[in-house]
C-alpha cells in the first residue's frame, strides 16, 4: 500500500539520501544498447546476457552489453534497496538531481527480487557520463 507523503522537500532529501546510504550499488563495466526482436521471434531472439526485456506492440527490446558505435550506448548502475526502506520517490529525486547536475535525462526499469529486499533499479545515463555520474552516486551513496 502506497501512502500520500506530507513530508516537507527537506525531510524527503534527508529520507532519500539516507536509502541511498542504505542501498547497494552496483556499477556495470562497459556498455550496453537496446537490442529489438520481432514478438514472433519471442523467446528464442532473448539474450542470456539480457539484463531487462521490455515490449512495445511490435517489438521485443533487450538491455544488452553491447560496444557498437553506430547504435545509443548507455552506462548502467544497479539499486538494490534493502527490506521495508521507503524509498517513494527515489526515480524522480535522483533522476532530477542527474538531469541538474550533468544536463541529461535517465531511463529507470525496476524489478523484483523478494529474496534480495524487493524492488530494485536499472538506472542508463548516456556512455560518455559513466564516469562523473558513477563519482556522483557513490559520493551520494557514502554522504554523511
Amino acid at each position: 500500500m502506497v501512502d500520500i507523503s506530507h513530508e516537507s522537500p527537506q525531510a524527503t532529501e534527508r529520507r532519500l539520501l539516507e536509502v541511498t546510504r542504505r542501498a547497494r550499488l552496483a556499477a556495470y563495466p562497459g556498455s550496453y544498447a537496446y537490442l529489438e526482436f520481432g514478438l514472433a521471434d519471442f523467446p528464442a531472439a532473448v539474450r542470456a546476457d539480457a539484463l531487462a526485456l521490455v515490449r512495445d506492440d511490435a517489438v521485443w527490446s533487450q538491455l544488452v552489453p553491447c560496444d557498437d558505435p553506430g547504435r545509443e550506448l548507455f552506462a548502467l548502475f544497479r539499486f538494490h534497496f534493502p527490506a521495508g526502506a521507503d524509498n517513494s520517490g527515489f526515480v524522480g529525486w535522483l533522476a532530477s538531481r542527474l538531469k541538474q547536475r550533468f544536463g541529461t535525462g535517465v531511463f529507470v526499469v525496476c524489478g523484483h527480487n523478494r529474496d534480495d529486499g524487493g524492488i530494485y533499479d536499472y538506472w542508463g545515463v548516456p556512455a560518455a557520463l559513466a564516469a562523473p555520474v558513477r563519482a556522483e552516486l557513490e559520493a551520494l551513496a557514502s554522504a554523511p
